[in-house]
């Protein structure tokens, strides 16, 4: 009887010391750094969860890179100043925005060849994203107050959609819903995709500047980081502010798990604010990961819980000028990295 008391006691210790390791365990965390090749500029990228890819912006071209080993598997090249990547799983086809020349690269995401250039009737086309329901890509101007809208089964241009301030990131909801971020207006913009229109927009306050945008389609969430330390919750039927979350600083991006219900803030001063949606109404940080300086942008692959944020060291920023009150520190060479962060999972 004692041997059997023993073996409960040591097996129920044991069951107590399991859960508090896992409680400890962090949230997210980097689980490699891959380097890829190349010294120029980066902002956004995407996920190809069905071919296990990464598309990079980078400089004057997009990098495909395998998520699990970090391999460069292709170059998109024929851009200038490259932004936002969108791709269109059921058309086989990936699209670019070329921000210097305001021209949209369209290109086939088996072979990775260029099929054709759009000018966007606007400047500087920056985010970019496509939308299912209706087989449209919207690409958002960022100079020019406007999303240029392209057919993706065509691939000509569809119309214009004119935006009542200047868009930053945008999320589409599968049902025709599209909504962009308003940075200097701090609004988040709802159109209809197949009418090509703006519907209404929402005031983000107390939220102000915002970048980033995430959605949870199937509870109507959508998540706004701002760069004043908030991520807004919003409704995205009603343009209610749900709740408003602490985030780090230097936001330039955002993501969402469905499957984890979390909420993730990407900031440029090497952190990555993680946020649990327990119920529609009620969000909580659960914790600020450290990745790396300038690890501001984001993608996410929903099946694996993984996500990639592109970063690379710097140097020392230049002395402030007349023309230059805040010059930019130089990227240093042969920095360039890919960074896998793994989420938790139980």
């Amino acid at each position: 009887m004692k041997r059997i008391l023993v073996l409960v006691l040591v097996c129920c210790l044991w069951g107590s010391v399991s859960r508090a390791t896992d409680d400890a365990a962090p949230w997210a965390r980097v689980a490699n750094r891959f380097s890829v090749e190349g010294d120029g500029g980066w902002d956004l990228l995407t996920v190809d969860e069905a071919g296990g890819r990464v598309f990079l912006s980078h400089g004057t071209v997009v990098q495909a890179v395998d998520e699990k080993t970090g391999k460069l598997l292709g170059t998109i090249g024929g851009m200038d100043r490259v932004h936002g990547i969108a791709l269109a799983p059921d058309l086989k086809l990936g699209f670019a925005t070329s921000g210097a020349d305001n021209m949209v690269v369209i290109f086939d995401t088996g072979s990775l060849a260029v099929i054709t250039k759009l000018p966007v009737d606007g400047t500087s086309p920056d985010a970019i994203l496509y939308d299912p329901a209706t087989k449209r890509v919207f690409a958002f101007n960022g100079h020019s107050n406007n999303a240029t809208v392209i057919d993706a089964k065509t691939r000509a241009i569809a119309g214009s959609v004119a935006l009542p301030g200047k868009p930053e990131l945008a999320v589409a909801d599968g049902r025709g819903g599209v909504f962009v971020n308003l940075e200097d207006t701090s609004m988040v913009c709802a159109i209809d995709a197949k009418a090509m229109k703006v519907k209404t927009a929402w005031s983000l306050a107390p939220g102000k500047e915002p970048t980033g945008l995430a959605i949870d389609a199937k509870n109507h969430r959508l998540f706004s980081a701002c760069n004043n330390g908030f991520m807004v919750v919003l409704d995205s039927e009603s343009g209610k502010v749900v709740a408003t979350v602490p985030i780090g600083e230097r936001v330039d991006g955002a993501a969402f798990d469905p499957a984890l219900k979390r909420a993730y803030a990407p900031c440029g001063t090497g952190s990555l604010t993680v946020i649990q949606e327990t119920n529609a109404n009620t969000f909580s940080v659960l914790e600020n990961t450290p990745t790396q300086i300038g690890a501001r942008t984001i993608a996410i692959d929903t099946r694996t819980h993984h996500l990639f944020q592109p970063t690379a060291e710097y140097g020392e920023a230049p002395a402030p000028t007349a023309e230059n009150a805040h010059p930019r520190p130089p990227i240093k060479p042969g920095t360039f990295v890919l960074l896998d962060v793994e989420a938790r999972t139980k």
